[in-house]
């Protein structure tokens, strides 16, 4: 669909949604043009697990995000069907991945730095045996 031209099929509201749904196609056409030019196994070959993981999820998100649409278009009850709960064990799994990549992310705590400088950071009284050995020191010379 170009933008110029107007369908007389539907309504002219929908117009602007049916074009960016068309773009949407495309762009997925295009990654899965890609993706489908190297095979799975050489694609995995070159991840590590976490992102292998997180392929793989995503996969089957898709596959069963698909087979959900077909079975709305078919006029299945979809609150009773077995694929509402896979996906929703997909989106679990996604958010423990997620957590993990977050994980990765954050930044690392050096305890003993953190303990040093707060520490010095409070003003605290000297010790009363430092004052004197300071003492001591200063009348022997």
């Amino acid at each position: 669909m170009a933008e110029e031209e107007m369908n007389e099929d539907y309504p002219a509201e929908i117009h602007v949604y049916l074009s960016t749904f068309e773009n949407s196609i495309g762009a997925v056409d295009d990654i899965l043009k890609t993706m489908m030019s190297v095979s799975g196994n050489e694609l995995l070959q070159k991840l590590d697990p976490l992102e292998q993981a997180k392929v793989d999820l995503v996969s089957d998100y898709i596959l069963n995000s698909v087979f959900w649409v077909y079975l709305a278009t078919q006029g299945v009850n979809l609150k009773e069907h077995p694929v509402k709960q896979e996906l929703e064990r997909i989106r679990v799994y996604m958010n423990r991945v997620k957590e993990i990549t977050e994980k990765k992310k954050a930044a690392k705590l050096d305890q003993g730095a953190a303990s040093r400088s707060v520490k010095n950071a409070f003003w605290g009284p000297k010790p009363k045996n430092a004052s004197k050995v300071a003492s001591k020191g200063k009348s022997k010379k």
